[in-house]
């Protein structure tokens, strides 16, 4: 009888032993599976980083393309002006007239100021407008007798601009005061 019981113990511990290595094993093969998901994950994360910086360095050259290009077409409007300018400049003073001088002129005014719409850019002379100091700056105070003037812009010493609603300069003006 001792010795059936000792079988049935060595029975036991063989099942207890055997089933230790099976979750020992079960384990190990779980681990091995999370080390190499985690690996996995960590190769896709370095490739998306990698992939995102990329297209940031990607991104950033295409603006500057695209500004460089914008600066360009800019440019060469201008480059027209400057040849008009060139052609009135080298007129033979011996047979232009002043008045022929003045048009021509005024002709590379408008054209350079239709350049300059065609841009964006708004041309602000502001003569006989209420004063803005957001689109003005005040260089000279005209006194007035009459009330309704006061406040208005008297002379404009400088037209100002503004390119697509930002404010690259002020108009320099001398504003009515009364009183």
């Amino acid at each position: 009888m001792t010795e059936g019981i000792s079988q049935e113990k060595d029975l036991d511990s063989t099942e207890v032993t055997s089933g230790v290595d099976e979750a020992g094993e079960s384990e190990e093969e779980g681990l091995t599976q999370v080390l190499e998901e985690f690996e996995n994950l960590k190769d896709r994360h370095l490739r998306l980083a990698a992939e995102f910086n990329n297209f940031k360095r990607r991104s950033e050259q295409e603006r500057l393309e695209s500004w460089s290009r914008a600066q360009a077409d800019i440019l060469s409007s201008f480059l027209n002006v400057l040849d008009d300018l060139n052609r009135v400049a080298e007129l033979e003073l011996s047979t232009a007239t002043v008045e022929g001088v003045m048009d021509g002129i005024n002709l590379v005014e408008k054209k350079f100021i239709s350049v300059l719409q065609d841009s964006g850019a708004e041309i602000i002379d502001p003569l006989g407008d209420l004063f803005d100091p957001e689109r003005m700056e005040a260089i000279v105070r005209v006194p007035t007798e009459r009330a309704e003037e006061d406040d208005t812009v008297a002379q404009v010493f400088q037209k100002g601009c503004l390119l697509k609603g930002i404010l690259v300069r002020p108009a320099r003006v001398s504003v009515h005061k009364h009183g």
